[in-house]
Formats: structure tokens, C-alpha cells, sequence
């Protein structure tokens, strides 16, 4: 039997993929550390390049530069138990722990995964933003006069002060919204508020 005149015949699209689940959502974003690794390699291009020019120098019949002669000087006679010697030793060793920090740590901890609601696609929360939600959702609680609020990797802290109703109500009542506020944020790892309420300090 043909479709009558005018139908429009469409495709339902296909199912979703399922939201991915485990380890891998909740790891950290990785930070390009695009500065940290633009000083570096600017800093060993001037001193590769420097050396370089001395030793095209010296190639050409010319006389070594007085720093590479001063420096090479140096290091011949000085002792290794030299101040100098243990000083820029403990610079060097400290600078190269600080790249291998760099380059063995996500960094980027003001942003929070969220869940993947597709394989392809992955979104992070800024901290800011998260605390905000909840500093505004927190206010909206009645008997809150004012909400700081701290977002960290696995914990929200929540610092009210009510000026009327109950102490322990108003908790009660932050704990139930602040939970449902939490689970809007989308967070692979949602962090357990933690919630403090007290009264307003007295003035004068």
C-alpha cells in the first residue's frame, strides 16, 4: 500500500552511546606548560648557540672567547667541595626536579572532568564556576544570610551564616540542596559538601 500524498517518511536516529564509566573520566586534564617549555627551549638555544659561535671561532683560527676560557678555567681548579661549585650544583638539581614535576603531573587542578556523555568529547568545570552554583543555590535556602564556599578535588567546604531559623535546620536544608546541586554540576567525581552554619558575629 503507498504511503499517502504529502507523508514525510523520516529516519529515527541512532541510539546514543552509552556515557563511559571508570577510571579514565575522572583523570585530570593535562596542561600543555607551553611557557615552562618556551623558556627552557629558549634558554638552551642561547647557550647552544653560544657555544657554537666560540667553538666556529676557535675553527677558524680565531681566539676563544674570555668566558668559555674563565669558565673553563673554573672548572679545572676549583674543588667539587667548593661553595660555588655545591651551590650551582643544588640549582641545577633543583631546577631539573621542578621540569621532571612538570612533565610527570597533570596539573590544570582548578579544572574539574566531568562525565562523558559521549566518547569523543570530554568537559571539564572550572572550580570558580562550581562554587558559584552552590553559592547560589546555597542562598536560596531560607535563613541563609550569606555562603562562602570552597570547591576542591573530592570535598566542598561551606561556610553560612544564618541570622534567623534553627542552626541545625538550616543544615539540614543546605545538606538535601547542596547534595542535588552537586549532582547537576556533572562532575565524574562530585564532591561531598561540607557544611558549617553559624550565626552572624556581633557588631561594634
Amino acid at each position: 500500500m503507498s504511503e499517502p500524498t504529502g507523508t514525510i517518511l523520516e529516519k529515527s536516529p541512532p541510539p546514543s552511546p552509552p556515557p563511559e564509566t571508570g577510571t579514565k573520566e575522572r583523570r585530570r586534564f593535562w596542561s600543555a606548560r607551553r611557557v615552562p617549555a618556551g623558556l627552557l627551549a629558549l634558554l638552551v638555544a642561547l647557550i647552544a648557540g653560544a657555544f657554537l659561535y666560540d667553538i666556529a671561532a676557535v675553527r677558524a683560527d680565531r681566539p676563544a672567547m674570555s668566558w668559555r676560557r674563565e669558565l673553563s678555567r673554573q672548572l679545572a681548579e676549583r674543588p667539587l667541595d667548593d661553595i660555588w661549585v655545591l651551590v650551582g650544583a643544588g640549582v641545577a638539581a633543583a631546577l631539573g626536579l621542578w621540569l621532571l614535576l612538570l612533565a610527570l603531573t597533570p596539573g590544570l587542578r582548578r579544572l574539574l572532568p566531568m562525565r562523558r556523555t559521549h566518547p569523543d568529547v570530554r568537559a571539564g568545570l572550572h572550580r570558580d564556576a562550581a562554587a558559584m552554583v552552590l553559592r547560589d543555590r546555597a542562598m536560596e535556602v531560607a535563613g541563609v544570610q550569606s555562603v562562602r564556599v570552597r570547591v576542591k578535588r573530592r570535598r566542598a567546604d561551606v561556610r553560612a551564616v544564618s541570622h534567623f531559623r534553627e542552626l541545625d535546620d538550616v543544615r539540614d536544608d543546605l545538606d538535601v540542596v547542596l547534595a542535588d546541586a552537586v549532582r547537576g554540576l556533572g562532575l565524574a567525581r562530585p564532591p561531598a559538601p561540607s557544611v558549617r552554619v553559624r550565626r552572624p558575629g556581633r557588631k561594634g
